[in-house]
């Protein structure tokens, strides 16, 4: 089982809209390279849904 990774991105690689909201980098999180989820506003947003999907999937494994 792959772990999932937070990417950061940053200037023209951050969304449009999140740009026109005045900013200029976001998180992504991905599992093989492949984005998952996101973009997340802040670190600490993708941080928190990073270990609730790791844990979801912890459990699931476990009840399997």
């Amino acid at each position: 089982m792959n772990s999932l990774k937070i990417m950061s991105v940053v200037g023209s690689a951050v969304p449009q809209s999140l740009r026109e909201r005045g900013l200029l980098a976001c998180w992504y999180l991905v599992n093989d390279g492949e984005p998952v989820s996101g973009p997340f506003a802040s670190l600490t947003a993708a941080q928190t849904t990073s270990q609730q999907l790791e844990q979801a999937r912890a459990d699931s494994l476990r009840f399997n």
